[in-house]
């Protein structure tokens, strides 16, 4: 920085201290100069956060928007017709609904339904996209280029106006110590600053109608999005509504159960605890062999015999604490006696404990 340049940032830091700290009053700008200030400023704060809201309009997940970096972007999205470069939350339910429907069959009711949904989310997903590079096109880009230069323009203007202000204040209150050449060229150059800050802030202001011809553009991106998406929601509505109509009028299906098959668990002596499906009437009993009979008081007793209480295994249960009863799908376990309406206790192979009875099916009922 050179001398002259030194020397004028100290007087204008000089003033700004003065006036902050000693309460000099310092040179008044003109009422009609405050009040264009006072709109420039509005209009440049509207600018600026109509485009930030627009963005979040377009895409509310702030995310996706820091992601993208939108509004630094938007020139390279300009000419793109197919997407604006990330996915519409609509396209991403579509595909959802689509695969499942296709996994379930289209054949199905439910299955079609889904993939007739899911195809037209992906329509709306279109039609979101181009709305989204309408309005980029039409509205933000227009808006970006007067933050970006109009803007910027009259805060400069602004800036430098301020600190001429300051090193003109500053020279004119040492009248006799600063040359009077000096004092008039400061006057100068702060009146030229005052200048073209409100020739910048007076051609912002006049650009309203480029600006409410943009609104213009927004508000007809709207109306045809929204045109375009009653339409093919109407579709859909249509399609599903002869759906429902032709479910209603198929006669209902009864679920009938098949027959359970009977289990014989064999002679006591000789099982192993496992179950084998048999006929629906159980095989005759074989008696012993001949060169053996057995007792006829045994057969009596055993043929007397009520069946033992035993359950059946639906799933794996692996017991978490102590005490507790451990067995595989399948496995027929005695009954001991239930301890609630949740447990039951039984044994299983030399081995006894508690276990929870939505984990079996009751086969022989525990006798009350």
């Amino acid at each position: 920085m050179s001398v002259a340049g030194f020397k004028k940032q100290f007087y204008k830091a000089s003033q700004l201290v003065s006036e902050k700290v000693g309460g000099a009053e310092g040179t008044k700008l003109d009422e009609d100069f405050k009040d264009l200030e006072r709109r420039a400023d509005v209009t440049s704060r509207a600018v600026v956060e109509v485009i930030n809201k627009t963005s979040e309009y377009l895409q509310p997940n702030p995310a996706t928007r820091a992601k993208l970096s939108m509004l630094n972007t938007v020139s390279k999205i300009r000419g793109q017709v197919k997407s604006p470069g990330y996915p519409q939350p609509e396209g991403l339910l579509g595909e959802c609904m689509t695969k499942y429907g296709r996994d379930m069959g289209e054949d199905t009711n439910f299955g079609g339904a889904l993939v007739d949904i899911g195809e037209s989310m992906k329509r709306m997903a279109e039609v979101k996209d181009s709305l989204d590079i309408d309005v980029k096109q039409n509205f933000i880009d227009p808006l970006q280029a007067v933050a970006e230069k109009d803007i910027k323009d009259i805060q400069h203007h602004l800036k430098k106006l301020e600190g001429r202000r300051l090193d003109y204040d500053y020279k004119k209150k040492r009248q006799g110590k600063i040359q009077e050449e000096e004092i008039r060229q400061s006057l100068e150059k702060f009146h030229e600053s005052k200048e073209l800050a409100e020739s910048s802030m007076h051609n912002l202001l006049e650009t309203d109608v480029e600006q409410v011809s943009q609104l213009s553009s927004f508000v007809e991106s709207l109306l045809q999005y929204h045109k375009q998406a009653s339409q093919v929601l109407e579709e859909l509505s249509d399609k599903l509504r002869e759906r429902v109509n032709d479910a209603q009028s198929r006669p209902r299906r009864e679920y009938t159960p098949k027959p359970r098959p009977v289990f014989d668990y064999g002679e006591v002596e000789n099982s192993n605890g496992g179950y084998s499906p048999a006929a629906a009437s159980p095989p005759a009993y074989s008696a012993a062999p001949a060169q053996y009979p057995a007792p006829s008081f045994q057969r009596a007793s055993f043929k007397s015999r009520p069946p033992e209480p035993c359950c059946k295994a639906l799933y794996d249960f692996d017991p978490e604490n102590e005490g507790e009863l451990g067995f595989h799908e399948g496995d027929i376990i005695t009954l001991v006696s239930q301890i609630d309406e949740n447990w039951f206790e039984g044994s299983l192979r030399g081995r006894s404990g508690y276990f929870p009875n939505n984990y079996v099916e009751v086969v022989v009922p525990l006798s009350h």
